[in-house]
């Protein structure tokens, strides 16, 4: 299965898209889409839509899992990501493929084992997944993948209770 995994910001929208073969996940690709500071809001939506599209179109994901917002101290910069989030889930269904939905602490759990992980350690956990050589930069485009990864672990228990539904 190919999964997009999406850390989602209205500044810098880290993607990571892994293939999950049996127990393998391999990398595919991974980046970051940046928007201009001091660029309306509006406008950066716009970017950062037409730039999930066409990842989704050129990498042919099966599945899409996006990280959930975490509240910090700014409510408008919560707000801000929760808009950037929309238009990823609005690329992603406009696709027609199912999205998985991942709070930060159940990919920190999924990827290293622990629900309060630090930076360094899901970087390094992601890196030794995959297989890289190095931690994969910038930090969004890691999580990302983290995010993929997590789905990856989670899709089989997922599909199983999907089809459970239908009986």
């Amino acid at each position: 299965m190919r999964i997009l995994g999406i850390d989602p910001g209205y500044g810098r929208t880290g993607y990571g898209v892994v293939d999950s073969i049996g127990n393998r996940i391999k990398s595919v690709e991974y980046g970051c889409i940046e928007t201009k500071p001091n660029t309306p809001i509006p406008d950066r939506l716009v970017d950062i839509y037409g730039a999930v599209c066409e990842v989704i179109a050129r990498l042919k994901p099966e599945a899409v899992a996006v990280e959930q917002i975490f509240f910090s101290k700014s409510v408008t910069t919560a707000l801000d990501v929760a808009q950037a989030r929309g238009v990823v889930l609005l690329a992603a269904r406009e696709a027609g493929l199912p999205v998985a939905e991942y709070t930060p602490m159940q990919v920190k759990q999924s990827v290293a084992g622990y629900g309060k992980a630090d930076k360094k350690q899901m970087q390094e956990m992601v890196r030794m997944f995959l297989g890289l050589a190095n931690i994969p930069k910038p930090d969004d485009a890691a999580d990302a993948l983290a995010v993929a990864i997590t789905h990856a672990h989670n899709a089989p228990f997922l599909d199983r209770v999907e089809r459970m539904k239908l009986k």
